[in-house]
């Protein structure tokens, strides 16, 4: 399956690993889970030599042990998590690996949108055997939520905010009855979650504002917040870890110079330094500078490499997906890029020498090229 979908989920890319876990995992489990508590957090965290095991795990969310603990701990609850934070921070990576260690199936997803109704976290109907048979169980399309309460499993909702007060007043009951009735049907008209069951919701911090939780709604969660990695060294992990991925996936072989990744982790310190700084919107670049906007402006130089170029990342490649991916506002950005590129890159460049020259050349040539 992983050779044959574009991006196979976690219980399916780590199936070998998951299935060896769980084979030796003689620890306590809550309820349904396929894996205890410790090894959840094994799983997620990577392996270490006190573990005592006989096969190395390999790290699969880099951040603070203490925020993977808390929401192992939240799940084993009867509690949902809310797992918030700026984007980019690995909320989702984090709530699909946790589902696949616990359940084995990260799949049973709602994504909130304005357009999200109570259809899609309680049931909808199939409207051709409707109008057949008549309305029943059998005609009944349960939604990715009904569905994980049936099995008792771990449902999970993305980008709770994004969503309309009536969709989050509907979640308010799945999460404090833990079931939910069926009105139309006079017969098995309750759906009652099974233990196991439980949400994990991911918010977006910057979406503050847009459809606030309730006070009924927060209670029902546990928050844990994730925070924006401004270590460089869990930073450059994280995006060296992900890129490895990505690069498998298209099947390149592209070695990324450790140089030209300090770079890159540098020129995002400082425009975030910069954007911290700035006295209003206008002088802030409107992306997020997130770990996961570094790893596409690597992910696209290091295909314009191999597709365009000599199968070789360089210094102005590198500048120039870094100037494309962030200059999203024109005349603002192009500007704020303008400014950083002469008054921080051009300085570096003669004091630091090595691949900055290259990469103020190619900098320059993208601004004057989007100018």
């Amino acid at each position: 399956m992983t050779d044959e979908t574009l991006r196979a989920p976690a219980e399916v890319k780590y199936a070998d690993e998951l299935d060896w876990l769980e084979s030796v995992d003689d620890g306590p489990k809550p309820y349904s889970w396929r894996l205890s508590p410790r090894m959840v957090r094994l799983f997620v965290l990577g392996s270490e030599r006190a573990d005592g095991l006989d096969r190395q795990i390999d790290q699969k969310w880099f951040g603070d042990r203490s925020f993977v603990e808390r929401a192992i701990v939240t799940l084993a609850s009867d509690r949902g998590l809310l797992l918030i934070g700026d984007p980019g921070t690995g909320k989702s990576w984090l709530a699909e690996l946790l589902a696949a260690a616990i359940s084995r199936n990260s799949t049973l997803v709602v994504q909130g949108t304005a357009g999200t109704t109570e259809d899609h976290i309680k049931y909808s109907w199939n409207v051709s055997m409707v109008i057949a048979k008549g309305q029943s169980r059998q005609s009944m399309i349960p939604s990715p939520i009904m569905t994980a309460m049936e099995s008792g499993v771990i449902g999970r909702f993305e980008e709770l905010t994004r969503s309309t007060s009536d969709v989050q007043d509907a979640l308010i009951s799945i999460l404090s009855e833990k079931y939910i009735s069926i009105p139309e049907l006079d017969d098995d008209n309750i759906v009652f979650a099974k233990p196991g069951f439980s949400i994990i919701a991911t918010a977006n911090s910057r979406d503050r504002g847009v459809n606030d939780l309730s006070s009924a709604l927060k209670r029902r969660f546990n928050f844990v917040r994730i925070p924006v990695v401004t270590n460089k060294r869990s930073e450059a992990e994280i995006v060296r870890f992900r890129t490895t991925e990505l690069l498998r996936r298209h099947r390149i072989e592209l070695e990324v110079p450790p140089t030209l990744l300090d770079i890159l982790l540098q020129s995002f310190a400082d425009l975030r330094a910069a954007s911290a700084a700035a006295g209003s919107d206008d002088e802030r670049l409107e992306s997020a500078l997130s770990t996961a906007e570094q790893i596409g402006v690597l992910e696209d130089a290091v295909l314009h490499s191999q597709f365009f170029g000599d199968r070789t990342l360089r210094a102005q490649t590198l500048a120039a997906s870094l100037v494309g991916s962030l200059a999203r506002r024109s005349p603002e950005d192009l500007a704020i890029l303008n400014k950083y590129w002469h008054g921080v890159v051009e300085p570096r460049s003669k004091a630091d020498g090595g691949e900055w020259p290259a990469f103020l050349d190619g900098g320059r040539e993208a601004i004057a090229t989007l100018s």
